[in-house]
């Protein structure tokens, strides 16, 4: 008997590639999702596999592509344009993203996560009290998928900064007297594109710009321009769920941001569990 499988195997197939996916394998996903295209060339649900494939694996580019494919097989699919839409904002295209995310709610106005990202949109291009309402309605539809971050204020952002200042040595903290610390809500697109890639709107939580203490130098001016740490506020309440995971991923970024200011590079903030 062989064990080649028909084509009919095909949603089985799927299955196997969504569960590989949980088990984190995105690479055997993939696999299987190309079975199902040599079976079911363009089927619409192992597009938005690959798509989830690719995003675990951090190809944000072939992830738009696939959930693209995936919507535009199954337009009455609001997922697919919810993921879509997200994978396009991550790569910068926030007019993109902007459509693909109203069709997602167009095609199902009960959709969370196409408010989520809408949320996003919105916070990004400055419109915070659009970005409010979306996310409240996100969280209305799916509580325990789309909570709203815990927030902090001012004041108590300043105050975690000074206890991480103030745990650092003495001589550190002198040099960090020159430091400017500001606190944003999130990056802008000039920002993001000083990575290579782009950094995603979503994910920088801090950045330092300027000479680092290891690169002045008395012969070059521009070495002695004061160096800024940015603190990106929004992106580090979402990047804790609980309030106590908010200080704590804001005293690493605080600490991570220092470190770039000493002169270390990521592999040496990774070592010190500051990645």
């Amino acid at each position: 008997m062989s064990d080649e499988r028909e084509p009919a195997d095909v949603e089985e197939l799927l299955d196997e590639a969504e569960a590989a996916l949980a088990d984190g394998d995105p690479e055997a996903a993939l696999d299987l999702c190309r079975e199902v295209h040599a079976r079911a060339p363009n089927h619409p649900g192992a597009w938005f596999v690959i798509g989830d494939a690719q995003r675990a694996l951090g190809d944000l580019a072939e992830a738009a592509r696939a959930y693209r494919a995936a919507a535009l097989g199954r337009p009455d699919h609001a997922s697919s344009w919810a993921s879509y839409a997200l994978a396009a904002f991550e790569q910068l295209d926030a007019e993109e993203a902007l459509r693909a995310c109203f069709r997602a709610i167009k095609e199902d106005p009960e959709n969370p996560e196409g408010w989520w990202v809408l949320s996003l949109i919105r916070e990004w291009s400055g419109d915070q009290g659009g970005a409010r309402r979306a996310a409240l309605h996100a969280r209305a539809l799916d509580p325990g998928g789309y909570p709203l971050p815990a927030a902090l204020s001012d004041d108590e952002v300043e105050g975690i900064i000074n206890e991480c200042i103030e745990a650092l040595h003495p001589t550190v903290q002198a040099y960090l007297q020159n430091v400017a610390i500001i606190l944003e809500d999130t990056p802008d697109e000039d920002t993001l594109r000083q990575h290579e890639p782009p950094a995603s709107p979503l994910e920088l939580l801090g950045t330092f710009s300027g000479p680092s203490l290891m690169e002045r130098s008395g012969d070059d001016p521009w070495s002695n321009l004061p160096p800024t740490i940015v603190l990106f506020r929004r992106n580090l309440e979402r990047a804790g769920g609980s309030r106590e995971e908010v200080v704590e991923q804001l005293r690493i970024t605080v600490f991570h941001e220092v470190g770039h200011f000493l002169g270390l590079d990521e592999d040496d903030l990774a070592d010190r569990g500051l990645d």
